[in-house]
């Protein structure tokens, strides 16, 4: 284990007189103690805050209540999670009108994935408040276990614009439905079992829809208007990129894979963010939940080999200081892990795992040092001090980046308590 660095050692003594000092996690809690986060959000349009594991109760409960105080005090209108574009739509109309219906029903890819307690609070922000506060999917079909979300509303509108592609259409789905499953991890495998040409068969298929909605723009939006063409227009986008992930996961599975492939799933990540502010009214601010690893502003890397370009990275591109990223991490001696399983639904299996002391040069290690406990740090203000920083966990690991470059602020947690998805 590398010793503290000068650098480490100066953000610790820096920390102990400059960390916000939170007072709760309670969701519904008095939110005063937040209120210096209205300084480090300013005048941002899209606020990004992260988690180092998926499955966290702690983690999930910080966002609950970042979340409130940006909609109750800071005038945000929108929600968006780490899950797909499509099947976004029907949670917006649950969150905002689906009294009665259990929320398993209108998505069970939300269930799974852990997004059910934020979803209910964020239902709740909107009828209780009678501010309305959109949710918004960002990301593609199922995190890559299957096109079919995607694709089947596709076929819906080309029976109304463009019934001359249904066939072409209809075959890449009935493709599709060939390996379909809850996540990128089961999925990936079923699709390498295709035969090589009907997995080639399939990328070209989308690949000929995809130019036909371009080239027929102007005859699809005057038979069913300019919405409903974006709208399908991003779905038949997403339905590509998947397709492409299928293709990285494989690769990755099998030590084939380019390094950066990763690359295409946050790019198409942020490019919904900027198409949901663009679709919105100009007041639109979204609040974004995604992990730690898809909202930083550095590249990924593991291993010395880049993994991704992240969504953080193309969103600070494009949107420079009206894109915030705030990291949510915890100092406990445990986690969850996401280990794979070729037996479970989901194609892994999620696991409490047990964690040894925080690494020098961490950041968990300095908030151990400075005695914090539930905290919030502005990493701006300390670009000295922070220069010794130079990794976070991430799950049972730890991400290599220098902090201040990766996050504007880090929320930090005591406890990490797994939360048992339903896969």
């Amino acid at each position: 284990m590398s010793e503290p660095t000068a650098g480490a050692g100066a953000f610790v003594d820096w920390l102990r007189d400059n960390v916000v000092h939170l007072d709760t996690l309670d969701p519904d809690g008095p939110l005063d103690d937040l209120e210096p986060l209205r300084d480090v959000v300013g005048a941002a349009r899209v606020v990004a805050i992260g988690e180092n594991a998926h499955f966290i109760r702690e983690f999930t409960q910080a966002r609950q209540r970042i979340l409130r105080f940006l909609v109750e005090r800071c005038g945000f209108t929108a929600f968006a999670f780490e899950f797909g574009f499509s099947e976004g739509f029907a949670l917006d109309r649950w969150v905002r009108d689906g009294a009665g219906v259990d929320l398993a029903t209108v998505s069970e890819a939300a269930a799974a994935w852990g997004a059910g307690d934020l979803l209910r609070h964020l239902r709740g922000l909107t009828t209780g408040s009678g501010r309305p506060v959109r949710f918004v999917g960002i990301d593609i079909p199922e995190a890559g276990g299957s096109l079919l979300p995607a694709l089947q509303p596709v076929a819906e509108y080309l029976r109304d614009v463009d019934a001359d592609a249904l066939p072409a259409l209809d075959a890449a789905i009935a493709t599709a439905e060939k390996f379909a499953g809850k996540s990128g991890a089961s999925a990936a495998p079923a699709w390498a079992g295709l035969a090589t040409a009907e997995q080639d068969a399939l990328t070209a298929a989308l690949a000929r829809l995809l130019l036909r909605f371009r080239g027929l723009r102007p005859l699809y939006v005057e038979r069913g208007g300019q919405h409903d063409y974006d709208v399908a227009l991003r779905r038949l986008e997403a339905a590509g990129h998947a397709d492409y992930m299928l293709r990285a996961m494989n690769g990755l599975f099998t030590g084939t894979g380019l390094p950066g492939d990763m690359s295409v799933r946050d790019r198409f990540m942020a490019d919904s963010v900027r198409w949901h502010l663009e679709h919105g009214d100009p007041e639109t601010r979204i609040v974004l939940a995604a992990h730690n690893n898809h909202i930083q502003r550095a590249p990924v890397s593991y291993g010395g080999v880049l993994t991704t370009l992240p969504m953080g990275l193309h969103l600070d591109r494009a949107l420079g200081g009206a894109y915030l990223p705030i990291a949510v991490t915890s100092t406990a001696d445990r986690t969850a892990e996401m280990r794979l399983d070729s037996s479970a639904p989901a194609g892994f299996a999620v696991v409490d795992a047990a964690l040894p002391p925080p690494e020098p040069g961490s950041v968990e290690a300095a908030a151990l040092a400075a005695e914090v406990r539930l905290g919030l740090v502005d990493l701006r203000r300390a670009p000295a001090a922070v220069e010794g920083l130079d990794r976070i966990r991430s799950q049972s690991d730890y991400m290599r980046t220098p902090l201040a470059e990766a996050f504007d602020a880090v929320v930090v947690v005591p406890t990490a308590t797994l939360a048992v998805p339903s896969l």
